[in-house]
């Protein structure tokens, strides 16, 4: 009996001490592949790389549930590695990531060279029976990014942030908890902190210890991710390379997109569509909201299908529109209400979450009493994709996920996990999003191989752009106020891999009356956001077609300029598939130790050419723009600027500040009405030239716009262009790589324009050959193999046939 009596005590001591987070201490350890596992006392650590600067510990006590990775990609990179054994502890080492493991007790540091990059201070922690937590050193001077969509600041160290993926309806210039609450960071000493969790729970940035960042969630996974890079660009290329690449969008995806809340019937979705080709505004896309599937707000969300009194010919809507070159994407939710027509057959499907009786779990929202799709559970994935199997089939172009956090879940909610069983809703909360995503993306993989995915959702997890999630900054006022932090949270989101991230233009909550100062500069700050679309709840029209001249007359050469841009824009598609850099990139790109540029939240970089300030304030006529150091010149009037300083740049209604960084190429082709008549067989090049730059490159990326693995396919061309400097002359090298595909020019009607050329050329080659220097432009124009240099432009014009596989063209 005493026996037993002190067995008691002893197990009740062992478990109040793994409770209160007692030390964990090292008892052997083995390697298998990219993997050393050790055995402690209180179960098994793994420390996997997962690339060879990107490296998982994953924490798997006795007797607590784990859940699978969100954040990794199923397949690791080979990694070569050493294994230290030394008697207080092992050191595992990459070429790039260096990880010191303490045994007793057990704790790691993390090393790049010789910078101690962050340090696990006390192991797993366990401070009731459900929650985990880890806590990490930080330094006094490093500056903290991430936690998903938050109005904070760009440095949020010193915030304690909410992770629970939550809807802020009409926020404006603060907000602490939106739709992503990403529970990573990014550290100004160039290394990622990530915790492979989908709970609820916090991360706190210093804000209850200066010295210490703490993460606790509601279970899950008790894993993190430490990532390393030698600058932002290389760290977010080695997080994409680890958790999964963005895949690269179709072409349409980058154009203009008509949308509201919402086209009530199938005459109004034609209506706009013909207003826009009347009007002669460019259009690629339409999205239709929840009157698709019934005539009310309410009621009626779960039906899933065309309500054919308001949308009699649906199919033919959407032939004709796609023949007209407009994709059609319609708005879907993860809730079944009980009064709509699929309620009984979602649960006779087994595809409604359930409660803890062990029946579907209702619950009154907004819209209606309801039920939530179980998107984790097999049974229920595979009857929400056959819906959407058959939409796609007749003809819909993309996929919306609305309401995605999901917006109510009640916590006695059971989700149901291959291979684990039940799980409350607050051990996934957070993964919710980026599971649905995957369900899509993977059924498109599956049943319409011969597309790129367009799925558009409002919440997700780190690793949800593996899943081709085009998200958005949620429900925006419709203010000055609204439009402020626009620029902060596309950046923020952008370092973690979300490159397609933007906002309902023209904002999309509220506003008694039409703003058009409002609404155009959040219009021309939109050309340079990853995807063009206004929408706005309807009492005040979205769509430029639907007001005044002025207005569309203002707006009408940025739709034609976001038109214009479509080599450029793509070929950021392009290299955010491939290193995961986004196409919205922070200032602090260029110049990492400047700490203004790092707290900047106006002024962003689009691709490595363009600097882009948009104007939040009403009625001014000049604009602070924060300019890092370097040349750049003004896109509107080519005034030459000195960086290195906040400058006030003149605006006018019809402009905002967008510079151009001396030496970069920029590729435009002519403007179009729809991205199917995109062709670059006539392209213009354009080249910002200063003798401060005495080398540069540029690339232009192109396929047909819409097969899917077209790089590993070999169907697409790479346009490499590069520019010397040197001894009064400018020397031009234009290579072409790349395979065959569907439209692409076997020669290019290339037109060359120097920008900032101080004086009339003496003479110029192109592959050896004299190019005449004609003098009036009118003549250039006419003809061909010619140039003409503008004077009062200070530009050189080139017009050439470019069809070898390398050309060069020295102007003397």
């Amino acid at each position: 009996m005493q026996r037993y009596f002190q067995w008691l005590v002893c197990s009740a001591l062992l478990f109040a001490s793994l409770l209160l987070g007692a030390a964990e201490h090292y008892q052997s350890h083995r390697v298998n592949d990219n993997q050393l596992i050790l055995t402690t006392d209180r179960g098994q650590v793994s420390v996997r790389f997962q690339h060879e600067a990107a490296v998982e510990v994953w924490y798997q006590p006795e007797g607590r549930q784990q859940l699978p990775s969100l954040i990794l990609a199923d397949k690791a990179h080979a990694v070569a590695l050493t294994l230290q054994q030394q008697p207080e502890q092992l050191i595992m080492q990459s070429a790039r990531l260096r990880v010191e493991i303490q045994k007793s007790p057990l704790t790691l540091r993390f090393y790049q060279g010789e910078q101690l990059l962050t340090e696990d201070i006390a192991g797993l922690l366990q401070p009731d029976a459900t929650k985990i937590a880890f806590k990490f050193r930080l330094t006094p001077e490093e500056m903290l990014f991430g936690g998903g969509q938050r109005v904070l600041g760009m440095d949020r160290r010193g915030h304690k942030l909410p992770l629970y993926n939550k809807a802020h309806y009409g926020y404006s210039t603060e907000s602490d908890q939106m739709y992503f609450s990403l529970a990573g960071v990014m550290s100004s000493k160039n290394y990622m902190l990530l915790f492979d969790n989908g709970a609820s729970g916090e991360l706190d940035l210093g804000h209850s210890q200066a010295d210490t960042l703490a993460f606790q969630a509601e279970g899950g996974r008790s894993a993190y991710i430490v990532v390393a890079g030698q600058n932002t660009p290389e760290l977010i290329a080695n997080y994409t390379a680890a958790s999964g690449q963005a895949p690269l969008p179709a072409r349409w995806t980058l154009g203009n997109y008509a949308s509201r809340f919402g086209y009530r019937t199938e005459a109004e979705a034609r209506d706009v569509v013909q207003k826009f080709r009347e009007l002669n505004l460019p259009l690629d896309a339409i999205v239709i909201d929840l009157y698709w599937f019934g005539k009310d707000i309410q009621g009626h969300m779960g039906n899933l299908a065309w309500d054919k009194q308001a949308f009699p010919t649906p199919e033919h809507m959407l032939a004709d529109f796609a023949a007209d070159g407009i994709k059609t994407i319609l708005v879907t939710e993860p809730f079944i209400l009980t009064s709509s027509k699929r309620w009984q057959q979602a649960v006779d499907a087994g595809a409604i979450a359930l409660g803890p009786d062990g029946k579907p779990n209702t619950f009154d929202f907004y819209f209606g009493n309801t039920g939530l799709i179980d998107v984790f559970k097999p049974e229920a994935s595979s009857w929400f994709w056959g819906i959407y199997r058959d939409l796609l089939a007749q003809g819909v172009g993309g996929i919306w996920g609305d309401l995605g956090e999901p917006e109510v879940h009640p916590a006695d909610t059971q989700h149901q996990l291959p291979g684990i069983g039940s799980v409350t809703a607050n051990e996934v909360h957070n993964a919710y999003g980026q599971r649905w995503a995957e369900l899509v993306y993977q059924g498109y993989r599956q049943d319409f191989p011969e597309q790129r995915p367009f799925i558009m959702m409002r919440a997700g997890n780190l690793g949800s752009q593996r899943y081709g999630m085009v998200p958005w900054t949620g429900d925006v006022d419709r203010s000055w106020g609204g439009l402020k932090p626009q620029v902060e949270l596309a950046l923020q989101m952008g370092l973690f891999g979300f490159g397609y991230i933007h906002s309902d233009l023209g904002g999309f909550a509220g506003g008694e009356q039409f703003d058009a100062e409002l609404y155009i500069r959040w219009l021309q700050y939109g050309v340079f956001q990853p995807v063009y679309r206004p929408h706005a709840q309807e009492h005040i029209a979205p769509e430029p077609v639907f007001h005044s001249d002025e207005v569309i007359d203002t707006l009408r050469p940025w739709l034609n300029l976001r038109y214009k841009l479509l080599p450029y824009n793509y070929t950021l598609a392009y290299q955010h598939s491939q290193t995961g850099i986004p196409l919205m990139r922070p200032l602090f790109f260029l110049d990492e130790s400047n700490a203004s540029l790092r707290t900047e939240t106006n002024s962003y970089l689009w691709g490595d050419a363009f600097l882009v300030a948009p104007v939040t304030d009403p009625g001014v006529t000049q604009w602070p723009v924060n300019v890092p150091a370097g040349i750049w010149f003004d896109f509107f009037n080519e005034e030459r600027i000195i960086g290195g300083e906040v400058v006030k740049r003149p605006v006018t209604l019809q402009t905002i500040p967008v510079l151009v960084k001396a030496g970069s190429f920029i590729p435009m082709t002519a403007p179009i009405q729809r991205t199917a008549d995109y062709s670059s067989q006539a392209l213009t090049l354009h080249y910002y030239a200063d003798t401060s730059v005495s080398s540069a490159k540029g690339q232009m990326f192109e396929d047909d716009g819409v097969t899917p693995d077209s790089l590993a396919k070999g169907q697409y061309e790479l346009l490499s262009f590069n520019a010397e400097h040197s001894n009064g002359q400018l020397l031009f090298s234009l290579q072409r790589q790349g395979g065959d595909y569907q439209g692409k020019p076997a020669q290019r009607e290339l037109t060359l324009v120097v920008h900032n050329q101080r004086g009339k050329p003496d003479k110029i080659y192109v592959d050896g050959q004299y190019i005449p220097l004609v003098a009036q432009p009118q003549r250039f124009a006419k003809g061909q193999q010619l140039a003409w240099y503008d004077k009062a432009a200070k530009k050189v014009y080139l017009k050439l046939t470019w069809q070898a596989e390398l050309s060069q063209i020295v102007i003397k």
